[in-house]
């Protein structure tokens, strides 16, 4: 069985939609909460992960509500792909299709999280396909959009560029946490609690 923890490093893994990155641009990821916020925390996290989605089904709400809505933490989310690679990328712009501002694309990463195992339960890219298309129509999206959204070979290469960053500053699997550019390595950080305390400790 494939280990959906560690991700994959280089264009081969970006291989549904073939981008490379050619030059490293500004920052392309969504940043959510206050810019004068004292803590911004940074996650490095696969659509596809299952380790990124209990965090989200055990923390997200209590991060949200306790921290980030009350102007104490700013919160990117880096993109990073773990197996299956192209489902991965694939979810990532399916949370972006049709322009998706910041609080839409975290909305629908949260809607995507819930649903992986059933996105990544048919086996195929062809239930993979159905299964967003399905859930982009919940939200308002046609087919024609979603599909847009999923061959646009930009998504490869902007993530491609997130990899890189993580490589260059040694990230090695998925999520990983780095609160004031400082590398979060207590596993209590995965707990509402554990990360509430060191929250609350740093800032």
């Amino acid at each position: 069985m494939l280990d959906r923890r560690n991700f994959a490093i280089g264009a081969g893994a970006l291989a549904l939609t073939g981008g490379v990155a050619r030059a490293q641009s500004s920052d392309e990821m969504f940043t959510l909460g206050a810019a004068s916020a004292p803590l911004h925390l940074v996650e490095y996290a696969s659509a596809t992960c299952p380790h990124c989605a209990h965090f989200h089904e055990t923390n997200w709400a209590r991060l949200k509500s306790g921290y980030i809505d009350t102007g104490r933490v700013r919160y990117t989310l880096r993109e990073m792909v773990t197996p299956p690679a192209p489902v991965a990328v694939a979810m990532f712009q399916v949370a972006r299709c049709n322009g998706a501002d910041t609080a839409e694309y975290y909305r629908r990463l949260g809607i995507l999280f819930e649903r992986q195992r059933a996105i990544l339960s048919g086996g195929t890219m062809a239930s993979v396909r159905d299964a967003l298309f399905a859930i982009g129509a919940e939200w308002g999206l046609s087919n024609e959009q979603v599909w847009a959204a999923i061959t646009d070979q930009s998504g490869a290469a902007r993530i491609q560029r997130s990899i890189s960053e993580a490589s260059a500053r040694g990230v090695a699997s998925t999520p990983t946490f780095y609160l004031n550019d400082q590398h979060q390595t207590d596993p209590a950080f995965l707990t509402p609690e554990g990360m509430a305390a060191i929250l609350d400790a740093t800032g």
